[in-house]
């Protein structure tokens, strides 16, 4: 049987959902016009008022907000709460231009933790479990984020953060836990780690990963699941509208995230046209916060390409699912015309054996022509193989590599270990046409 958090919003019939949604947007298309300058001026530009909003088709009449203006409002301008009422300030790193900052009002917390116990619900995790959380603490949403959350359902969490890995395992071992939240790349570092130290995960108690803040792949989710033996779920987030707990796989489907519509909107858009498209199509997320005091934010274009499908799930809760993260359009590569997809290669390399789930791409220029290179990691008795074995399986990526995405590759097989691990955000990318 399926269990809920909130079961009458998760289960609430689409009409009623609909009829909520529409008076919470017009309640804060009201607040952000009355509180906020910034919105106050684009949506008059834009020809808008609030008492125009009637429907939730309106939604597209409203202009986008980009990440660009939130820098622009750095720090509190685009705040529609006074800063006596703001508990809890994060934000970004801030290592593409100034930070984007955030804050939470008291309420916006409390629907912060509440979702976040929503999402583990719905991936299997109850009261009895311990959550070992090695997402990052501190301005970073996501630690913080998967905390509060899992102490609003009640479970014992370890509020471990990144880094440490052999101290992080240890702590499994002793510890019992029986959840893992972190990043997917992390998790089989982690992996790698267990393996050199003698640490079997059959051994220990995990049964439930939670993995989030990077894109992954449907071949990585199998090989996390066969290396850490548990359950891997994607989930998805951003902190500049919540942080993590927007939206989540749930164990019985493992088939699209819910977005929780009680509190988000969501919509696909065309990322060069802005235009709306339909469920099913494949586009930009674009999140308009319906509940948001502080900082609530409309038509929030993510970057983030995935697609919307608004049937009801088998586990029963009728909030529309998002397709699994196939990345970001500002991380989209154009190699010669042709629009690549770090998971798209990913896919590929995860299909072949012996190859290990580590790989870098280097874009360059060269005579006025693209290239690129895909360093990827083989296991060590492949490593140490003939060279012709060495250069067949190269040709063979290479050649999968044309044959699916039409570009032209050079793929290098590296040593296990050469390639630079992350506790965080994995790093897949060098682009020389941008220094």
């Amino acid at each position: 049987m399926t269990a809920y958090f909130h079961e009458e919003f998760e289960t609430m019939p689409r009409a009623a959902l609909e009829a909520l949604q529409l008076k919470r947007l017009q309640n804060t298309v009201t607040r952000v016009y009355e509180k906020v300058p910034f919105y106050r001026e684009s949506l008059s530009k834009a020809g808008i008022r609030p008492e125009q909003i009637r429907s939730l088709d309106d939604l597209r009449r409203l202009p986008f907000t980009v990440k660009q203006d939130m820098r622009d409002a750095y720090p509190y301008n685009l705040f529609a709460a006074p800063m006596d009422d703001i508990v809890r300030i994060h934000a970004s790193s801030g290592t593409t231009g100034k930070p984007t900052v955030v804050g939470y009002t008291r309420k916006d917390i409390d629907i912060w933790a509440d979702l976040m116990a929503r999402t583990f619900v719905a991936t299997g995790v109850h009261k009895g479990d311990i959550i070992h959380n090695a997402y990052g603490y501190g301005l970073f949403t996501g630690g913080l984020g998967a905390h509060y959350g899992a102490e609003r359902l009640g479970a014992s969490v370890i509020p471990i953060s990144g880094g440490n890995t052999a101290r992080q395992l240890l702590i499994m071992q002793d510890f019992g836990s029986t959840v893992l939240t972190c990043t997917p790349s992390y998790s089989l570092y982690m992996a790698e780690e267990a393996r050199e130290a003698g640490i079997d995960f059959r051994d220990l108690k995990l049964r439930v990963g939670i993995f989030g803040a990077e894109p992954w792949s449907e071949d990585m989710r199998r090989d996390i699941e066969a290396k850490l033996n548990l359950h891997a779920l994607d989930i998805y987030g951003l902190s500049e509208i919540m942080g993590p707990g927007v939206a989540i796989e749930c164990i019985e489907a493992k088939n699209g995230l819910h977005i929780w519509e009680d509190h988000f909107l969501a919509e696909i858009i065309d990322p060069e046209s802005g235009e709306v498209l339909p469920d099913g199509a494949t586009g930009e997320l674009v999140i308009t916060t319906i509940t948001k005091e502080g900082i609530p934010l409309l038509r929030y274009r993510t970057r983030d390409i995935t697609s919307l499908n608004r049937e009801t799930c088998v586990c029963g809760r009728t909030h529309a699912r998002l397709a699994r993260m196939s990345g970001r359009s500002d991380d989209m590569l154009i190699i010669r015309g042709v629009n690549v997809f770090p998971s798209q290669i990913e896919s590929i390399l995860m299909r072949i054996e012996g190859v290990e789930p580590h790989y870098l791409l280097v874009v360059d220029r060269h005579d006025n022509l693209d290239t690129l290179e895909v360093q990827v990691e083989v296991n060590e008795t492949l490593f140490s193989d003939e060279v012709k074995v060495l250069q067949a399986l190269a040709l063979r990526i290479e050649k999968e590599i044309k044959d699916f995405l039409g570009v032209t590759s050079k793929v290098r097989l590296v040593e296990p270990k050469t390639i630079a691990r992350s506790e965080g955000k994995a790093k897949r990318v060098i682009d020389n046409r941008r220094k």
